[in-house]
């Protein structure tokens, strides 16, 4: 992760010292590979829960979702709290909470405790996402953006790469509890990690050189200055601009489909296995995890260098509705195996390009609110996309339906993206990426 590319000086010179890829990227990535270790690794648990719970489709698919209704109550204020007071310590606490509501859910008795603690834990954790959203802006021009989210993002396909085999290894030496409560435990200790690795902004590093921390301010000041001011003095003002109302529609669809894919990837390979061991469907599941991540990787830095963050978002997407439908068609272990992996990357790809987009549009000190409830919102998909599939699963008695519905939200996400965003006219090419306006008469942006 330490080998991300140098942007050049925002003068036009020689490209400055780049530490911040070093320090910045790994420490945070790290921290929410954690976290989506203690989300996502349900989804390894679920199929081998052998009645203890007495869960039906319907209920896992709950399991599943209800961490996204918690997700949501956080969002803002956490990014508020980012903003004005402190990144860092924003996280920090969140992560010691998330940590020990973690390990909550690993001793619960019964489907309602079940659901408590997963909301719960979705209520800690939903905050860190805009924190770190808002200590990247920090850090990154927006010329860097996408590569840099994309590189801290990919924590998400590096976790499950890394994670499902280890749970799936836990689960074949151990209870499921056991394996919830253990895996609650590295938060805490990362805590320690990110609180002395971690600064706010470049000044308060004591690692970064004069040189780079210089390149910054002016880097970060020229990146304000381009910005429009209309609908971006006000918190308020922010929120209700037409292209951050499409953001939420698109994230809300795109997450629908993402969630409902990425929960039952391990129920489908098990299915694929004919009921193999939990070690064995761990690992490959982190064959299509591997594939996400190299795909993120890439389409962020075609995003940066081209500037085309719409088609970024949008034509993986429409892979992805493909490869969805594809899946459901065809037989064979083997083809069916390779459309996981595509149906992976493609779900994943856009990451980086999007979440570069808010801060185009947004003056820094209201973007933390935009950006909030961009993920509030979105996120709630997260609760639908899961359940979706459970509860048609159940009324079926096929993954068909589901997997189709889910195709559908994806497709309702490339027509907000590619309809709903408009792109500012003629930027400098190869310089400053597309900016999707909200209105008609928006200007361009300044050539830098």
């Amino acid at each position: 992760m330490t080998d991300a590319p140098r942007a050049g000086d925002a003068t036009g010179g020689a490209a400055p010292p780049a530490q911040r890829w070093a320090y910045v990227i790994p420490v945070a990535a790290i921290m929410y590979m954690l976290a989506y270790l203690d989300r996502n690794n349900v989804s390894v648990v679920l199929p081998y829960l052998h009645g203890d719970l007495d869960l039906s489709n319907a209920d896992k698919g709950l399991v599943g979702g209800i961490f996204f209704v918690g997700y949501v109550f956080l969002q803002i204020p956490a990014a508020v709290l980012a903003q004005r007071w402190s990144a860092r310590k924003t996280v920090l606490i969140l992560m010691v909470a998330w940590g020990l509501s973690a390990m909550l859910s690993g001793l619960v008795q019964t489907r309602a405790q079940f659901y408590a603690a997963r909301f719960v834990l979705g209520f800690f954790e939903g905050g860190v996402w805009p924190a770190v959203l808002i200590l990247l802006a920090s850090w990154f021009p927006l010329r860097e953006r996408a590569r840099a989210n994309a590189l801290w993002m990919a924590c998400l396909p590096l976790s499950s790469v890394l994670m499902a085999p280890l749970s799936g290894w836990m689960l074949d030496h151990a209870s499921w509890r056991w394996v919830l409560v253990l895996q609650g435990v590295p938060p805490l200790l990362w805590a320690v990690v990110w609180w002395f690795a971690v600064a706010d902004r470049p000044a308060r590093a004591r690692w970064i050189s004069r040189a780079e921390a210089t390149h910054l301010e002016r880097a970060l000041a020229a990146d304000e200055a381009a910005k429009s001011p209309a609908g971006g003095g006000s918190y308020l003002g922010a929120v209700r601009q037409r292209s951050v109302l499409v953001l939420i529609g698109v994230y809300f669809f795109w997450i629908t489909g993402f969630y409902g894919f990425s929960l039952w990837l391990p129920a489908v390979i098990k299915e694929l296995t004919h009921d193999g061991s939990a070690t064995e469907v761990g690992l490959l599941t982190a064959i299509p995890f591997a594939v996400a991540l190299a795909a993120m990787i890439a389409n962020a830095a075609w995003s940066d260098r081209t500037g085309r963050r719409r088609q970024a978002v949008a034509l993986p997407l429409v892979v992805g509705i493909g490869t969805l439908l594809l899946g459901q068609a065809v037989h064979g272990a083997l083809p069916r195996m390779v459309l996981l992996c595509l149906t992976a990357a493609a779900v994943y790809a856009p990451y980086g390009p999007f979440w570069a987009i808010p801060g185009q549009l947004l003056r820094f000190e209201v973007v933390a609110v935009a950006m909030g409830l961009i993920n509030a919102l979105g996120n709630l998909g997260g609760f639908a996309g899961p359940y979706l599939v459970g509860w048609l699963t159940d009324a079926t008695g096929s993954s068909l339906t589901g997997f189709a519905v889910l195709a559908g939200f994806l497709a309702v996400a490339v027509i907000l993206v590619t309809l709903g965003l408009r792109p500012a006219s003629s930027p400098p090419q190869g310089r400053a990426p597309e900016i999707p306006t909200p209105t008609a008469n928006s200007s361009p942006p300044e050539e830098r």
